[in-house]
């Protein structure tokens, strides 16, 4: 028997169409209302259990988000969201969901008009280029070298974290590390590369206060004999390898036949002229450190600990690499292609501490670094794991505005600013694209809306008078407090936010949300089980309702 056709009349695919809008609609706003109260200085907190069975306490947008287990794929859309933009730029992790799941919810009132979703669209994406326009004309350049302006950004950046109460702590770290690996490539261009040149490590125990930058790198590791070798080293000429410095093991199981008891002696004294051949041709560079990322035999740790040469085995890969930038090192992958410029002379010190149980190696007091760690010392994992959370987002506001040294006013001044020359510029438009365009111009106001909220105070009668401020002065700097709720002038409060951040976050919030309503249908390729237990046919399926869209047979739907 043949699986009916179902044909169907254009009302019923848009009613199908429609069903499938609003349940991604719902399920986006279902994610941005999760994390709607996180915005703001006074945000919420939220605890999160994780898979092990850990608890996690945390108001950072995107930890909270990758905890979520969802099943919609609207909702997992949304969700990826967040993490783009943390690795993009590091902050706006939670703006981007809230303004994503505002422009979805102000599109659903067209589509029960019967607005064809493109329609929509297009202009959605005609108010993104009018709004960066806009955000062109709010934001202004700064000099990066103005120390208090630089802590100013941050500082009012992460003001809404957790160590916002430690001071300016966090944003000296911030500043202090990425400045430190900041390389200019000329052109006006700069590389600041935070995931590969900053390392942060964790250490419990101590006061939060005592964190630091150190101008150089250190790692959990200690000298192969800490009887023999040198454990603080001035001045160090230091030579880096990614080769092992012992006998080569066969890539098979070799066998070895002996037919006299010389042959052994033979064999051994082969595999030590071979190391000691190794180590000379290091030895013979005189270096007082040596570091590889492959195993180091006892009998070379006895040629080299004679020389008066530490040595360190095993390092991680990225390791290495911090310590070639910091003190001006060449990774070697072979010791008889030594040179003499392939050594690091621009470290000051070295020396292994032991900090609680375990040593720690220190390559510090570089002469130019561009790597390097942020050692940070608290009561508790916890503790430690949050202020990480918030360093990176600082490190990321610093690094844009290092690559990209323009501001605009925070405490939602920018989006009021942009919201009102987009409901000017939607005037101009004759088309049926201005109800929809006017209604994207009026979705920016949730982020100044959401910060209202947050702080208790009456949203009507604050959002009425921020409105009213824009709407009859030219000052664009006009927003929110977010720890009294007052609306005030960003400039004089010293509230500043990143223009890369807010790009990136309009952005990425207008094309998910056009994305978003661009998916008419959604199909599933897994088969459910019957109801005895056995496999599902093969072919297409079909369901018994009649939300469906299509005049042929389809796969199985959500």
């Amino acid at each position: 028997m043949h699986a009916p056709v179902l044909v169907l009349n254009e009302s019923t695919k848009r009613e199908s169409g429609n069903k499938v809008h609003h349940a991604n609609i719902q399920a986006s706003k279902a994610v941005a209302d999760i994390i709607r109260t996180t915005l703001g200085p006074r945000s919420m907190l939220k605890m999160l259990l994780d898979a092990s069975g850990g608890i996690v306490l945390t108001n950072d947008g995107n930890a909270i988000l990758r905890e979520l287990d969802v099943a919609h794929p609207a909702a997992k859309t949304m969700i990826e969201l967040s993490r783009t933009q943390d690795e993009e730029v590091g902050d706006g992790t939670t703006s981007v969901i809230i303004l994503a799941g505002e422009f979805l919810h102000v599109a659903e009132q067209f589509l029960d008009q019967g607005f064809h979703p493109t329609v929509i669209c297009r202009a959605y994406t005609q108010a993104l280029e009018n709004a960066i326009a806009a955000l062109d004309e709010v934001a202004f350049p700064i000099d990066v070298e103005d120390k208090q302006m630089m802590l100013n950004i941050v500082q009012s950046c992460i003001g809404t974290k957790f160590t916002s109460r430690f001071g300016t702590l966090i944003a000296d770290l911030a500043i202090g590390s990425v400045k430190t690996i900041a390389v200019d490539l000329g052109s006006g261009l700069k590389e600041v590369d935070i995931k590969k040149y900053i390392k942060v490590e964790k250490l419990p125990g101590g006061q939060l206060e005592d964190s630091k930058v150190l101008s150089g790198v250190m790692f959990n590791k200690d000298v192969v004999s800490p009887g023999k070798m040198k454990r603080k080293i001035r001045n160090p000429r230091i030579l880096l390898l990614d080769c092992p410095l012992e006998y080569k093991k066969g890539e098979n199981q070799t066998n070895a036949e002996l037919m006299k008891e010389e042959d052994w002696a033979t064999l051994l004294k082969m595999e030590e002229e071979f190391i000691e051949k190794v180590c000379a041709e290091i030895i013979r560079f005189k270096p007082d450190l040596v570091i590889t990322e492959k195993g180091l035999s006892d009998l070379a740790a006895h040629f080299l600990s004679k020389a008066g040469i530490s040595a360190i085995r095993r390092l991680r890969k990225t390791d290495n690499n911090r310590i070639a930038r910091a003190c001006g090192a060449t990774i070697v992958n072979r010791t008889d292609e030594i040179q003499e410029s392939d050594l690091g002379l621009g470290a000051g010190l070295f020396e292994v501490q032991k900090i609680g149980d375990e040593f720690f190696t220190f390559i510090v007091e570089c002469k130019n670094p561009k790597a390097c760690t942020v050692l940070l010392r608290g009561a508790s994992k916890d503790l430690l794991n949050e202020v990480e959370r918030n360093l990176h987002d600082a490190m990321g506001v610093a690094r844009n505005v290092i690559k990209d040294a323009k501001l605009v006013p925070g405490g939602g001044a920018a989006e009021m600013a942009v919201s009102n020359i987009l409901k000017q510029k939607g005037a101009l438009i004759e088309s049926v694209e201005q109800w929809p365009y006017n209604a994207a111009a009026k979705a920016f106001e949730v982020i100044p809306r959401t910060l209202a909220q947050n702080c208790g105070v009456n949203v009507i009668r604050v959002m009425t008078a921020l409105q009213a401020k824009h709407a009859s002065s030219e000052n664009r700097n006009i927003g929110i407090d977010g720890n009294t709720g007052v609306v005030t002038d960003m400039k004089e409060a010293g509230i500043w936010d990143s223009y890369g951040v807010k790009v990136q976050t309009f952005k990425t919030a207008i094309e998910a949300a056009s994305m978003l309503l661009r998916i008419d249908d959604i199909l599933s390729g897994l088969k459910k089980k019957q109801a005895g237990g056995g496999p599902t046919p093969k072919g297409p399926q079909i369901d018994d309702d009649k939300d469906v869209d299509s005049e042929q047979m389809i796969p199985e739907k959500f």
